[in-house]
């Protein structure tokens, strides 16, 4: 199963797919204040719904700003696993953690 989001803007887009129990949400382009709120409430449905894995796949990802890093941070704390992620956002998100 494949399902094409693509909030209010035209600079997002969140394609999902489910594979095996493992729901993977493949992200493209700026992930900035709408696009994360809209992000928000499509993960507390896929992780309130049913025990499932989820994946947040950052290949296509261009731009993200400080609370869109925050937010994956938290995703990753929860359990959410990253996958692809751009090297300058893994740095952003490793600076986050330190004191």
């Amino acid at each position: 199963m494949a399902t094409q989001v693509q909030p209010s803007g035209q600079m997002f887009q969140i394609r999902q797919s489910e594979v095996n129990g493992v729901v993977t949400l493949a992200l493209s382009g700026h992930i900035e204040e709408q696009p994360l709120s809209d992000l928000q409430k499509l993960l507390a449905s896929q992780v309130g719904a049913r025990p499932t894995a989820v994946v947040l796949d950052l290949a296509d990802v261009k731009l993200v700003n400080r609370e869109a890093v925050k937010f994956l941070a938290s995703c990753e704390t929860a359990g959410v696993e990253l996958k692809n992620c751009p090297s300058y956002v893994r740095e952003w998100i490793e600076k986050g953690r330190t004191p």
